[in-house]
C-alpha cells in the first residue's frame, strides 16, 4: 500500500474530505493522516476517527498495520494554522 491509495480510500469514503498521508516507517504499511473534513463538525473524536477506519475497510487489518489519524473540521483546521 502507498500513501496515494491510502488518501484515496479516505477521500473516497469522506467525499468532501481533504487528506495527507505519510509512510511514517517507509515501510509501506505504517501511516500518518490529516483528515480535513465539513462532515466532522459537532461530531466526537471518536465518531471522527470511526469514520475514518471506515473508510480505509478491510485494508486496515491487512495492508495498514498502524494509521495515526488526526482529523479536523474545516473551521478547527482553519483556527489551527
Amino acid at each position: 500500500m502507498n500513501t496515494d491509495k491510502v488518501r484515496d480510500l479516505i477521500q473516497n469514503g469522506i467525499i468532501d474530505s481533504k487528506v495527507e498521508a505519510i509512510d511514517t516507517t517507509g515501510t509501506n504499511d505504517h501511516f500518518s493522516v490529516v483528515v480535513i473534513s465539513d462532515s466532522f463538525e459537532g461530531l466526537s473524536l471518536i465518531e471522527q476517527h470511526q469514520m475514518v477506519y471506515k473508510a480505509v475497510g478491510a485494508y486496515m487489518t491487512n495492508e495498514i498495520h498502524a494509521l495515526e489519524i488526526k482529523t479536523y473540521s474545516t473551521k478547527a483546521w482553519k483556527e489551527k494554522k
